[in-house]
């Protein structure tokens, strides 16, 4: 591996119009993106309150009555003349910055907007049962106050349900509950042909169960799901820890921070997650939930990070590396929701002296914008070089291949900051669309159990050093290449992220078998669009994906398990 302190120098690159549209894009966003995001969000308070105050019984009469009119949408299909089914969402909508281009190739809409309420807190059992438009911050919204939370609660607020489970869904505590689909406990789902199911793990409808994550809802249309709850505390005790070497050595003290070497399990935090500043600086922080009187002692620190003027937690973070470690309480739900105002780091792009004081405190209340908003606002020249000159990933690899991950990334992209966030990869039944190493139990590695398998989300997400620097950055080539290196290492990545993969190449990444089973079974071939198309980067045709739909996969893209 070549030195990774010596900076990649490529090429000087020339100014073209799109570059000085990015640099001042920030106009449009503060006079425009801005204003509106707050009116839109104050909208979806206003309708969450209002479903709140709604009776339990009230809103599952509501539930009934929505899933009917799906029901009765679907049977009002002509297969031969509607062409394949879509949600009548908008495409600018989604929260993930792919274009999403697969909506031209799909005629016949059904509405899913009515799906927002939480149907029932059910502390006996222990689940929430949630519709599907139910986001993150309305549902900790409703539960942080009963010291309750979903399992894994993704971080931005906007993230969904449906999204979550459908797709990708991540967090602090995924290294002992796995991803967001692992603590669904039951689905309700209408298929292809109108039929409305209770999917669980050990019903009838087990295989649709497991089919269903990472699907991006091409098996049926979610409706509702059972979600499981833990108890919480009111603060989070969060421990910053600052971490100096090399790359793997960085990777090495990460996942010491939270699978101890001995395997003692109170040794393992609630949360943990890992944001790596340069290649040879980064910080690790770890939480334990804790109550309030414990936070309240005299000589603890509380810091309320979810305040507007706060600053940006990933730089607020970064001071550990100055200060060394030290020891905060964060109340519970600020604590869940911390990336949220920033995007992460993204907000530096969007506007380069948001995380300013003077800009914290004047307009900070109007932070984060809307992601939608910002994607309908950008134009095509501004999303193509988006595509070109910027990367947003996020690489799900084995915990012992996190050292190798990073030195790749840092020699073909050089972006920083990263994040890192572990989760268990679970040995399920039947083999899903992701899946463990096989043999992984046998090698008994660092963080792995018998039965799930320790991988790690390594978020990919600013300009490559090349770009801020000027020079030459072809983000396809780039990301092809990673793409490719994931599949040799049996990575995976989520599929909201901009891809290069060809359909042949997708099903190397991700396993077929059983999602093609359930594509048949249930009736989604011919009426939902495949996996790979709504992936697909780029405009499909109508018939481009009928003649997909209608092809058999080859045999060496859909091996049986």
């Amino acid at each position: 591996m070549a030195d990774l302190q010596t900076p990649l120098v490529r090429r000087k690159r020339k100014k073209v119009l799109v570059d000085y549209l990015v640099q001042f894009r920030w106009i449009l966003v503060i006079f425009v993106v801005l204003p509106f995001s707050a009116l839109i969000y104050l909208n979806i308070y206003l309708g969450d309150m209002w479903s709140a105050m709604k009776s339990e019984k009230r809103r599952q009469k509501e539930h009934e009555e929505n899933v009917n009119k799906v029901v009765k949408r679907l049977k009002q299909r002509n297969p031969k003349k509607d062409g394949l089914v879509c949600t009548s969402r908008k495409p600018w909508i989604a929260v993930g910055m792919r274009n999403v281009d697969y909506k031209r190739a799909r005629h016949f809409e059904v509405d899913l907007s009515g799906f927002r309420n939480i149907l029932e807190i059910d502390t006996e059992r222990m689940v929430a049962k949630v519709e599907p438009l139910v986001n993150m911050g309305q549902i900790t919204r409703a539960t942080c106050p009963m010291n309750l939370a979903l399992a894994v609660v993704a971080e931005l607020d906007d993230l969904t349900v449906g999204g979550l489970i459908n797709g990708y869904g991540i967090e602090g505590s995924s290294h002992i509950y796995g991803l967001f689909s692992d603590t669904v406990v039951a689905m309700e789902v209408v298929l292809a042909d109108g039929r409305v199911v209770r999917a669980t793990k050990d019903n009838e409808y087990s295989d649709l169960f497991y089919g269903l994550p990472w699907s991006q809802g091409t098996l049926g249309f979610l409706v509702s799901a059972e979600i499981k709850l833990i108890p919480t505390k009111e603060y989070m005790r969060l421990t910053y820890t600052p971490v100096r070497g090399t790359l793997k050595e960085i990777a090495q003290a990460y996942a010491d921070s939270f699978a101890p070497r001995d395997g003692d399990p109170a040794k393992v935090p609630d949360f943990i997650e890992g944001m790596i500043y340069s290649p040879s600086e980064g910080v690790m922080m770890t939480g334990v939930y804790a109550t309030k009187e414990e936070a309240k002692k005299k000589g603890n620190k509380i810091n309320c990070v979810g305040w507007w003027f706060k600053p940006w937690f990933y730089q607020y973070a970064q001071t550990a590396l100055k200060k060394g470690e030290f020891v905060e309480y964060i109340p519970t739900r600020e604590y869940y929701h911390r990336h949220t105002r920033s995007l992460y780091w993204e907000g530096k792009l969007i506007l380069p002296f948001g995380d300013q004081f003077w800009f914290r405190f004047l307009l900070g209340w109007l932070m984060p914008p809307k992601v939608s908003l910002l994607k309908l606002t950008q134009g095509e020249a501004i999303r193509n070089y988006y595509h070109d000159s910027h990367v947003i990933q996020d690489m799900l690899v084995p915990l012992y291949k996190v050292g190798d991950a990073l030195e790749f990334v840092h020699q073909e992209m050089e972006v920083y900051p990263l994040w890192l966030c572990p989760h268990r990869l679970y040995k399920l039944p039947v083999k899903t669309m992701v899946y463990p190493e096989p043999g992984f139990e046998l090698h008994q590695r660092q963080g792995d159990t018998s039965y799930a398998q320790m991988f790690t989300d390594i978020g990919v997400y600013y300009a490559p050093a090349a770009v801020l620097r000027g020079e030459e950055f072809n983000g396809a080539e780039a990301v092809h290449r990673l793409e490719q290196w994931l599949i040799e290492n049996h990575c995976y990545q989520p599929q909201y992220a901009v891809s290069e993969l060809s359909e042949k190449d997708f099903w190397r990444m991700f396993d077929a078998s059983h999602y093609e089973r359930c594509r048949h079974k249930y009736g989604a071939v011919g009426t939902l669009m495949s996996v790979y198309y709504k992936s697909k980067k780029g405009k499909k045709t109508e018939k481009e994906v009928q003649e997909a739909e209608a092809a058999v996969l080859e045999p060496a893209y859909a091996e049986e398990a």
